[in-house]
């Protein structure tokens, strides 16, 4: 009886810390978790050892899981850390973007750390394959499943710096959201 009362409160146990672990990769907390390591070196780390835990396969919090590893590359001193971050966040969208090649908010972190990685790493091939899935995405919103705050951040980032070509900014333009 003791053995199964025990097994029965660990399992709970186990339950509860599963449980609080889902909720912890909440893609709304993931949002302002990153926006903030961008950021703030403090809360890059805080954000880097929270996405280092993440063991599951959901493709979006994978990329954010990515996007932590190039937060840190942008933090760290030495310049073989710095590559080594980026590399294993190439890597890691790579697996995110092979889950769901079509989910524009992948697409659109992966554009957004590629877009400011020096090009003579040559880890910013994706560029324009990405920036397309991010518009198709928004033209198909709500339907892409973005919601309403990410498609505009989506839409401002673009339309924002020199990212698109004066034709792409025009159809971004009619996009209401």
């Amino acid at each position: 009886m003791i053995k199964f009362v025990t097994l029965l409160l660990l399992s709970f146990s186990l339950s509860a810390v599963l449980a609080d672990n889902a909720r912890s990769y909440k893609l709304p907390d993931l949002r302002k978790e990153y926006l903030e390591a961008s950021k703030d070196e403090n809360a890059g780390v805080r954000f880097h050892a929270k996405m280092s835990a993440y063991r599951e396969d959901d493709p979006v919090v994978l990329a954010y899981k990515a996007a932590s590893e190039a937060v840190m590359a942008k933090y760290v001193w030495n310049p073989y850390s710095k590559l080594k971050h980026l590399k294993t966040a190439a890597s890691i969208f790579e697996d995110a973007v092979g889950m769901d090649e079509q989910h524009p908010e992948i697409r659109f972190l992966r554009f957004t750390v590629e877009y400011y990685v020096p090009r003579y790493l040559n880890l910013s091939e994706h560029l324009e394959e990405d920036k397309e899935v991010i518009i198709t995405g928004l033209k198909q919103h709500p339907r892409s499943g973005l919601s309403t705050v990410m498609a505009r951040t989506m839409r401002d980032f673009l339309l924002s710096e020199e990212h698109c070509s004066p034709a792409e900014r025009r159809e971004l333009l009619e996009i209401r959201i």
